[in-house]
């Protein structure tokens, strides 16, 4: 019976991690200029795609340019573009419902985490879902889709 073939070179441990090396997804310093959109991306979870939707979707979110056109996030950038994701994400905002609810309140008091004001009105379903206690991104998302199949099946009915 043949010997099981040894292999010619022993395995290597993974090398020691590089002193000021930085675990993937975290940003050990900001940087002067910014970051470029890969590590903004990076760092909030989501792909580059999303960043360059968002900024034609939200005419307040604006990156710095380079001459070449490369875009460079400032931490404010960063901040807004993590208010975003919280709103189109664990909130369930539309993009439209997120412009409005931003437009409405601002957003550094959307950022702050201060309450808002109990006496705004809750006429847009955006908001009025946004502000139920006790229900979750994924339940809100599936209690819009309802709404829009009812709201269709109203229309249908209508004509």
């Amino acid at each position: 019976m043949p010997r099981p073939r040894q292999p010619s070179v022993g395995r290597r441990k993974p090398a020691p991690p590089k002193p000021g090396a930085r675990k993937p997804g975290t940003l050990p310093m900001f940087p002067e200029r910014g970051l470029k959109i890969g590590e903004a991306a990076r760092a909030l979870g989501v792909e580059t795609y999303v960043l360059r939707f968002w900024e034609t979707q939200f005419p307040f979110l604006k990156p710095k340019h380079t001459r070449t056109k490369h875009r460079f996030y400032q931490e404010k950038d960063l901040d807004v573009l993590r208010l975003i994701k919280r709103l189109l994400h664990d909130e369930g905002f539309t993009i439209v419902g997120a412009n409005k609810h931003i437009k409405e309140f601002g957003t550094d008091a959307l950022m702050s985490g201060k309450p808002l004001p109990k006496n705004a009105p809750a006429a847009s379903p955006e908001r009025a879902s946004s502000q139920s206690p006790g229900v979750d991104g994924q339940t809100r998302r599936v209690l819009n889709e309802v709404r829009r199949d009812l709201e269709s099946i109203h229309k249908i009915l209508e004509d």
